[in-house]
């Protein structure tokens, strides 16, 4: 992989102040690689505060000033999930390396329209799937690829989130379309399981869902799946994201077994092996502008708060890793376990064959079209 900075070093631009960017942008200030530091968001407030906790360079509301600086050489997008596409296409005329929070778009055919953009425009494009920077996952990684257990035969996959998630994640939208717990969160377990599958291919998935609890904000409470590989290989995807909101686990936690020809491997990142009970309150697990957390919780599965932990004012853990090895990535052309781009979009696409399976009750074949998908989301909306 190419450098793609000078010896001046990397001139950030972050597109989104929220709780992911304020964490990216923190992170930036702590690498010596990076040089200059711009900001840009919506919220005045938001922009004024980050930009001064971090002594960005440059500050503004102004999409088009920022990504116009001549010191920028590398883009963060980290806007709401349904506002990708615009920061994106713009930021690809540029030609900059991207580092883009999933998913690329919230409809199939824009994603593949941005990602058409980025592979016409040679842009080196990664994704945020934080898990694949988690050690354990690493590690399984590894031993898939020296076939410590041989041939993978199947694999079952079991997300449990409490429900503040999608209480944060569609009260501040319009249009809940597509935000639905494969799309928005299942799509982590589902990235982690296809990096372990790589050079396996699914054929087709089966799907139900639930919506007993979360129905009235437009999404479901949980989905299961089965997708078919072209060799034969079957992966169970489960996820519920409406577990009570005084759950312990704050945010994810993750089953993954692994059944070879040759070997198992069982995977537990629930984050039970430390466990707080406090007559404190603990922190909600989610952060996102404008949410209140609607219980407080006493529990706390310590360490399942997914980009990671903080320790004396600094943030541990995968994200920290995934975002410094991308400076890296830019800096010094480091290979990195990153998510491409195309990852990405196909990711996108199966977690909404998933959805529409479930609505229709039947297996939806694959590959399938953004535009069958679209489609078929449309008309069988309830």
């Amino acid at each position: 992989m190419a450098q793609t900075t000078t010896t001046a070093g990397i001139g950030l631009a972050v597109i989104g102040c929220g709780a992911i960017g304020r964490i990216r942008s923190v992170l930036a200030r702590e690498h010596p690689g990076v040089a200059w530091l711009g900001l840009c968001d919506i919220d005045a407030d938001t922009l004024k505060q980050l930009a001064a906790d971090t002594q960005a360079d440059f500050a503004t509301t102004d999409l088009a000033a920022l990504l116009a600086r001549p010191e920028v050489t590398a883009v963060i997008v980290a806007t709401d999930e349904r506002e990708h596409v615009d920061p994106i296409l713009r930021a690809v005329e540029y030609g900059h390396p991207l580092f883009i929070e999933k998913p690329l778009a919230t409809d199939p055919v824009e994603s593949e329209r941005v990602l058409a953009a980025i592979e016409a425009a040679g842009v080196d494009a990664v994704v945020g799937y934080t898990q694949r920077f988690r050690r354990r996952f690493l590690a399984v990684k590894q031993r898939l690829r020296d076939q410590q257990i041989g041939a993978v035969t199947s694999v079952v996959t079991r997300a449990f989130m409490n429900r503040m998630v999608p209480e944060a994640t569609l009260r501040k939208v319009d249009d809940t379309t597509n935000l639905t717990p494969m799309v928005v969160s299942g799509t982590h377990s589902l990235d982690m399981c296809m990096w372990l599958l790589a050079g396996k291919t699914p054929v087709e998935v089966y799907a139900r869902s639930t919506d007993v609890v979360l129905g009235d904000l437009g999404t479901k409470d949980g989905t299961f799946g089965v997708f078919t590989m072209d060799d034969g290989t079957i992966l169970s995807m489960n996820i519920n994201w409406a577990l009570p909101a005084v759950w312990p686990g704050a945010v994810y936690g993750l089953e993954i077994g692994i059944v070879g020809s040759e070997g198992v491997i069982d995977i537990e990142d629930t984050h039970r092996d430390v466990i707080l009970a406090s007559e404190h309150g603990q922190p909600a697990g989610y952060n996102s502008r404008g949410f209140e957390a609607p219980a407080t919780r006493h529990i706390d599965f310590l360490g399942s708060y997914p980009p990671g932990d903080l320790s004396d004012g600094l943030l541990w853990g995968p994200m920290r890793e995934e975002t410094m090895s991308w400076f890296s990535r830019l800096s010094k052309g480091v290979r990195t376990p990153h998510a491409t781009a195309a990852e990405g979009h196909s990711n996108l696409l199966l977690t909404m064959a998933m959805d529409l399976s479930a609505r229709r009750g039947t297996p939806v074949a694959l590959p399938i079209s953004p535009e069958e998908l679209q489609s078929g989301l449309r008309e069988d909306a309830p």
